[in-house]
């Protein structure tokens, strides 16, 4: 699956980026997310998201060696999560830290069948889903 990310800042578009998801044979969703490729020089995909997801366990996000150390922990589950297109249920926080930024942490929220739905805080920034659309095959 591609799934097009794009950042506004006071309307203008400041990124946009193609990532590129995938489920591995015992159902995580697995990623090549950042300006690398995964199997190239190193680098390896990461999991965006565990496909049986408890507290405590820990998962690597991305690795290229000294630039995407990125890694999760979840931190909550059965969560009921708000955001403008509506409301989940049955949702997870997650919190993300890397060794490359020591001492920065962000935590997120996922939901069934959409995944990531916004940051638990937004530090200046408005980040929320607003709407999902199904492209079919």
């Amino acid at each position: 699956m591609v799934v097009l990310d794009r950042v506004f800042v006071s309307g203008e578009l400041t990124e946009k980026t193609f990532d590129w998801y995938a489920q591995d044979e015992d159902g995580n969703v697995v990623s090549t997310l950042g300006s690398w490729e995964a199997g190239k020089n190193g680098a390896k995909p990461g999991i965006i998201m565990l496909a049986h997801p408890k507290v405590g366990d820990g998962y690597r996000l991305e690795f290229l060696a000294g630039i995407a150390e990125d890694r999760a922990r979840v931190v909550r589950r059965g969560l009921e999560v708000k955001v403008p297109y509506g409301t989940f249920h049955n949702c997870l926080k997650t919190v993300e830290f890397t060794a490359l930024e020591p001492g920065i942490r962000e935590a997120k929220y996922y939901c069934p069948k959409v995944g990531f739905v916004k940051p638990a805080a937004s530090w200046g920034s408005h980040l929320v889903l607003t709407r999902v659309i199904r492209l079919r095959a």
